[in-house]
């Protein structure tokens, strides 16, 4: 930069650097006066930003730059609030909540695979096959709310299919013991059960078709009466632990519905859990605020202080520097008066002794005689008396002191905040104390209770009436077992008869070559055989009213109940209008504005919906109202809103310090003529060496041959090296030193108003802006610890909101409990009861076959015996006739 455009620019860039200044406290003044005003606070941020980049665009242009340390993150200084986010080594913890109503939960009944699982599936699908008819709707509908309206013949056609199972029943309850009599009476005449007349080729065939028949009748028999045994005692064990299930669930979930207002206090007792959290942060926020503060502004308060103590450095340093330059030109102007006299001597007796022309060789050492003359003159250095007369008595000012002083009130900011907030925390943990007040009349007002009285009043009537009556089913249950194992083992015993009847019946006729062996075999085969067919004659009448009896329950349970609640038919006919009288109306018993859909609760209640949502509680109880931030946190965010934390003004400079640097910026030190003492000090003290001349003159005292002539050479040699060492030496030592101190200072002097100017401005600027600065900064850190503390309160309002409307007042044990009795019911009780009687009805049917297989093979598997008078009649001889044996003579 050509020289005079160079402090031009300077000067300007100082007066735009005191205008942004200006226009800095202008906006800041804004923000204290009109704090509040959004729009206002926006504008005076957008100017300081602006100040901010024109301010870095500035000094990233200036020329001296490189030596400056004022751009130190201008744009942080002025607008660092802008530059910052809230902290992110304190982020918002994720509270962890006890888990509320997870120990009333009705525990589910799951239907257990069985191994008759097959056999379930063939009796689901025969009484669809029986009951074939819809839902009964109309029929029910009349006999809920009027009984008397209800025709037998409505009954009759729903239960068509079981008539027809009826009408079957009674034909064999009246067919097969009138049977049975007729073959008893034929049996007393021996018309029946008697023996073949004669043994023909067609009766083998014939005889084993029918042993065949038997045997697989016998086999379905076994079958069924080993289902039977195993659905007799199936249903023996899944009465006893079903019977108890049904008070248990019902215990469960009144528990659960009469937990309710523990689980809201619970809720409201776990406020405890963020006012705990915020209660500590509040306990650090003062010092983590002045920390924060702190950290923000320490780069650029410590460059200042860097700043103010490297000027003062420079002012020691320049005023060390002057007054050794002063103090060394005087010692010198003092020895070159001296050395001039000294040298003047020596150089004319010196001259003349080496000009003599008995001097053999002298003439070399005679130029360099005749140059014996100080070198450097230094009355012509600039003086600095001037300057040293204006530095006088400086530095005035104790920096050392200032710095520290500074950096003490700068270093006390947290200290200091956590006295200033002292108060405000104090009112702020009261603040939450109350809070805690109000987050109790969320419990105090809740109204879920009022409307689950009723249900749970219900609850507690169905599980003391069913206790009695569930005693009485397992009672009466053991009789149950008990005739259905004595029924099942008189089928049993049919079917041992069959099988051992035909054991032996078969094993006579392959012994018939051995005629007592086969008689006695054959005859007890068939004797067993009719054993079997007295027995199911016998008792085929029992078999088939308990058949019918267990058919008629079990049957219509699972066509009439089961079915219809496993598809929600019942659900459906309990939410149309009109079908339940009254006293059985859900929506009355629980006091609700508007109906109850029960198939839609039930849906989403195993979802896990809340009684909140079923019972349409929002119409009657405004939650988002006693849950809304705003009226938990308005005291809180207020108090935070209206402090004010006023930190001590740090002032970096006070009056004598800004003088002395004023007065050193003024003391002309840059002014002074250092190319002149540069070049006066390049001159040697001496024009010629007085080294080499003292050594000429000792090498020419060697070659004369003139004793006299060689003696004055030696004495002008020696008061040469005495000069050189008393005096040459002790300037040339003094013009080192004067030249450090000139290199110095000249060094420095080029960049000595710049530094002072930028400093001087830095100071004022930062002075001016540093509070404001602390205020945004505080208002930044506030609005963030408000920011995180608030969310501690919304996250628990929320966690509150799905608790209540969710967890705690949960309707999904109700639709638990529902399953759970179709589960018990059905599933566990009614599918084995009516394998039960399918088991057994199959047996009791499959009697008839066996009967008559029987019948029919006993005539079979006794002995023939052929009539010795006439074989013209069919009648065979139902006695043993001895075998007649020829004599010989």
């Amino acid at each position: 930069m050509p020289f005079g455009i160079k402090p031009a620019v300077e000067e300007y860039q100082q007066d735009v650097l005191t205008g942004l200044a200006g226009i800095a406290v202008i906006a800041e003044d804004i923000l204290e006066y009109r704090h509040g005003d959004s729009m206002v606070e926006a504008v005076a941020d957008h100017v300081l930003a602006m100040v901010a980049k024109l301010t870095m665009l500035k000094f990233q242009s200036s020329a001296v730059g490189p030596f400056l340390d004022f751009h130190f993150c201008t744009w942080v200084l002025l607008d660092p609030v802008g530059s910052q986010k809230c902290p992110p080594g304190n982020p918002l913890l994720v509270h962890q909540f006890m888990e509320i109503g997870a120990d009333q939960q009705v525990a589910a009944q799951h239907r257990v695979p069985s191994s008759l699982d097959l056999l379930y599936g063939v009796v689901r699908r025969y009484l669809d096959v029986v009951q074939q008819n819809p839902f009964p709707t109309e029929l029910l509908r009349m006999a809920l709310n009027e009984p008397s309206s209800v025709r037998t013949s409505q009954v009759v056609r729903y239960q068509a299919g079981y008539l027809v199972c009826a009408l079957i029943a009674a034909l064999f309850f009246v067919a097969v013991p009138a049977t049975g009599l007729c073959f008893c009476c034929s049996r007393h005449r021996r018309r029946c059960g008697g023996r073949l007349k004669a043994d023909r080729r067609s009766l083998a065939c014939r005889r084993n078709l029918l042993a065949s028949c038997l045997s697989l009748a016998t086999a379905i028999l076994l079958a069924g009466v080993i289902c039977a045994f195993i659905a007799n005692q199936r249903v023996t064990e899944q009465m006893e632990p079903g019977a108890r299930a049904v008070p248990a669930t019902l215990h469960t979930l009144r528990k659960n519905i009469g937990s309710i207002p523990q689980g809201v206090q619970s809720v409201v007792d776990q406020f405890a859990v963020p006012r705990q959290q915020i209660i500590g942060d509040l306990n650090n926020v003062s010092r983590s605020i002045g920390l924060t503060i702190h950290s923000l502004l320490k780069e650029q308060v410590y460059s200042v202080l860097e700043a103010i103590q490297g000027r003062a450095q420079d002012l020691q340093n320049s005023l060390h520097h002057l007054q050794i330059l002063n103090k060394t030109v005087r010692t010198l102007t003092h020895f070159q008066d001296e050395l001039g006299l000294a040298l003047r001597d020596r150089k004319e007796s010196t001259v003349s002794l080496l000009d003599s022309p008995r001097c053999t060789s002298c003439a070399r050492a005679l130029g360099k005689a005749q140059s014996l003359e100080p070198g450097a003159d230094y009355r012509r250095v600039p003086s600095v008396e001037q300057v040293l007369k204006m530095l006088s008595g400086l530095p005035k000012a104790n920096f050392p002191d200032l710095i520290d002083k500074g950096n003490s009130t700068f270093n006390s900011m947290p200290d200091l905040a956590v006295v200033k907030m002292a108060q405000v925390v104090q009112e702020l943990k009261d603040e939450v104390n109350k809070v805690s007040e109000k987050v109790q009349s969320i419990a105090d007002s809740f109204p879920v209770s009022d409307y689950t009285q009723p249900l749970n009043d219900a609850l507690m009537h169905a599980e003391n009436k069913s206790r009695p009556y569930l005693q009485e089913v397992k009672h009466y249950e053991k009789y149950r077992w008990i005739v259905g194992i004595v029924l099942c083992s008189v089928v049993l015993l049919v079917v041992a008869c069959n099988l051992l009847g035909l054991s032996l019946g078969a094993c006579g006729l392959a012994m018939r070559e051995d005629p007592s062996d086969y008689e006695s075999r054959g005859e007890a085969g068939a004797k067993l055989l009719l054993v079997g067919i007295g027995f199911s004659f016998l008792f085929s009448w029992l078999l088939i009213l308990l058949v019918f009896a267990t058919f008629l329950v079990g049957g219509n349970v699972q066509t009439l109940l089961c079915k219809n609640w496993a598809n929600q038919e019942i659900y459906k006919f309990i939410d149309t209008p009109g079908n339940l009288p009254p006293s059985m109306n859900l929506t009355q018993l629980l006091s609700l504005k508007r109906n109850l859909n029960l198939t839609s609760a039930y849906q989403v209640c195993k979802k896990g919906t809340g009684l909140w949502d079923i019972l349409q509680l929002r119409d009657a109880y405004n939650l988002e109202d006693h849950l809304h931030l705003s009226q938990y946190t308005r005291d809180f965010q207020k108090h935070l809103n209206n402090f004010n934390l006023q930190f001590e003004e740090i002032h970096f400079l006070d009056g004598a310090g800004r003088r002395d640097l004023e007065t050193f910026q003024q003391s002309g030190i840059d002014q002074l003529d250092y190319p002149m003492f540069q070049a006066e000090m390049q001159n040697p003290v001496v024009r010629t060496s007085l080294e080499d001349l003292a050594r000429d003159l000792e090498g020419l005292r060697k070659i004369q041959n003139n004793i006299t002539i060689a003696g004055r050479l030696a004495n002008e040699s020696q008061a040469l090296w005495k000069i050189q060492n008393a005096t040459v030496l002790t300037q040339e030592a003094l013009v080192v030193k004067l030249n450090e101190s000139v290199q110095f200072l000249s060094a420095m002097a080029p960049h000595l108003q710049p530094l002072l100017k930028r400093t001087m401005a830095e100071i004022a600027l930062v002075e001016t802006m540093l509070p404001g600065q602390v205020q945004r900064l505080l208002r930044h850190e506030i609005s963030c610890f408000t920011r995180k503390e608030l969310g501690y309160f919304s996250q628990y309002l929320n966690w509150v909101r799905r608790t209540l409307t969710e967890d705690v007042a949960s309707c999904q044990p109700l639709a638990t409990a529902l399953d759970n009795g179709r589960v018990i019911l059905c599933d566990r009780i009614a599918e084995p009861w009516n394998a039960f009687w399918f088991s057994l009805g199959c047996c009791t049917l499959f009697l008839i076959p066996s009967i008559i297989f029987a019948i029919k093979l006993t005539k079979h598997f006794r002995p023939i015996r052929n009539r010795l008078i006439s074989t013209a009649s069919e009648e065979t001889y139902p006695f043993h006739i001895p075998r007649v044996t020829a004599l010989k003579l």
